[in-house]
């Protein structure tokens, strides 16, 4: 991958086409003879010096990129550049001296000779390469997050659906009414999730509906002790974002909010939008705040990950008390912007 990264930049930072090759060449008699006319001789032999050494060591570079990286491909340039500098040093003392004209001084023409090239060659090859380690390592970080993503629906799903089918099973013996509820709710998150199961995109529409099978799922297993409302704007429905994001906070809610408190707990799912900001709250008035709920968990600390990968600065995700003693999990999001996740 690095090697052919390395292809591509020498290719297009060194190659050309036949005509772009005829076309420089044009350019380089044209100045050349603009200086014979003129009689700047130092000028065209220091100009000749340069752009020599400069010409061999981008032919060598593409003659040789197939089995040079990135730590090879600077070491050919500067080595071929230093040896070019070298070569001409005597070529450009004798013509002058045919011409009488007074040369520069060795030191100071090879320093011309290599500072110049290594400028114009050696700064952008350097620069692709920084852009080539850096892309490689978002992609990488990108396909982590991906598999991390894989690995959590691996894990999640078939945990979900046991407790789900456990407590069907209990109701069917004592609640058969329950049960045909719970298994209806079932088979509405599971119509929702399995075609996306795959995917790497979806809808704050669609994670909306997995939050509220999921949410009804629950309130079946606890009872009166759960209340919950989502509040999705149908102008919203269709904008994108990453799947499990409002999965994760809601589950979140529920674990660390509803499950350790006795008595009624209040789960609040909304979106609103603000210009081109999009913002999801999960609030509950569980618990509360406390160390398992600070963002330590691997739920969270994925989530922030996969936030940071796909947006960058443009989105966040706090942890927060609000107002009423509410535990409130806010996530903002770039409310026009497209997801892109490795697969």
């Amino acid at each position: 991958m690095a090697n052919d990264d390395c292809i591509r930049a020498v290719r297009r930072l060194y190659g050309c086409t036949w005509r772009q090759g005829l076309l420089s060449l044009l350019c380089l008699a044209l100045v050349a003879g603009a200086a014979l006319a003129l009689r700047r001789y130092a000028l065209l032999a220091l100009f000749g010096a340069i752009v020599v050494p400069g010409f061999v060591a981008c032919a060598l570079l593409l003659l040789a990129a197939r089995r040079l990286g990135w730590t090879g491909a600077v070491a050919l340039l500067l080595a071929a550049i230093g040896a070019g500098a070298w070569t001409v040093l005597p070529a450009y003392r004798h013509l002058l001296a045919a011409w009488d004209v007074h040369a520069l001084p060795d030191q100071q023409l090879l320093a011309c000779v290599f500072g110049v090239n290594v400028a114009v060659l050696g700064l952008p090859l350097w620069f692709a390469r920084t852009r080539a380690r850096a892309q490689q390592l978002a992609d990488l970080r990108s396909a982590a997050l991906a598999a991390e993503l894989k690995a959590l629906q691996a894990q999640v799903e078939p945990h979900f659906l046991y407790n789900t089918l456990a407590n069907t099973r209990y109701l069917a013996r004592h609640q058969p009414a329950r049960a045909v509820e719970m298994l209806e709710h079932l088979i509405a998150y599971l119509h929702s999730a399995l075609p996306d199961m795959r995917s790497q995109a979806s809808t704050l529409g669609r994670e909306f509906e997995l939050a509220g099978h999921y949410l009804a799922l629950m309130a079946i297993r606890f009872g009166e002790r759960l209340q919950y409302r989502l509040d999705c704007p149908p102008a919203l429905a269709t904008v994108s974002m990453p799947p499990l994001l409002l999965m994760t906070l809601v589950e979140n809610a529920v674990r660390h909010g509803l499950e350790p408190k006795p008595g009624t707990v209040r789960i609040a799912v909304t979106a609103v939008r603000d210009g081109d900001v999009l913002t999801i709250v999960v609030a509950d008035d569980g618990t509360g705040i406390g160390e398992a709920t600070l963002g330590s968990g691997v739920g969270l600390r994925n989530l922030r990950q996969r936030l940071q990968a796909l947006y960058g600065t443009r989105a966040g995700f706090v942890l927060r008390r609000g107002d009423g003693g509410l535990t409130e999990a806010v996530l903002t999001l770039p409310g026009t912007a497209s997801v892109e996740l490795a697969a």
